[in-house]
């Protein structure tokens, strides 16, 4: 891998937090696990505030760790679509268990939450 968590990482746990760390990388593989199939334009829309160069990162950490897949299609304007990847897809669950775990939290400590993009 060309990404640089592989030399931050001292073990496995290490490297699968660096893997998904960050405030939109967890996002984005929610949102194609729900769409299966997003353009940039799509994500960007879907996550609200995230700029430009911070998605653009985001996405590409995430396609060097091989949890997401990058079609680029050869037309004016180019057409680039975003896909999980199989190792992508076996983190699902795992991030389902953290939305389960948040939600209990929430209920837990009464706070309230919107749950209008997930």
């Amino acid at each position: 891998m060309k990404n640089e968590v592989i030399k931050r990482s001292k073990c496995p746990f290490g490297f699968a937090i660096d893997c998904v760390s960050g405030k939109w990388k967890g996002h984005i593989l929610w949102h194609l696990n729900k769409n299966e199939v997003l353009r940039y334009g799509e994500i960007r829309k879907l996550l609200g505030k995230v700029t430009q160069k911070m998605l653009t990162q985001s996405l590409r950490d995430l396609e060097n760790s091989k949890l997401v897949n990058r079609k680029v299609y050869p037309v004016v304007p180019p057409k680039v679509e975003y896909t999980l990847t199989e190792n992508g897809k076996s983190l699902i669950p795992i991030l389902l268990q953290l939305y389960h775990w948040g939600e209990n939290m929430y209920k837990e400590l009464g706070i309230e939450f919107e749950n209008e993009k997930y």
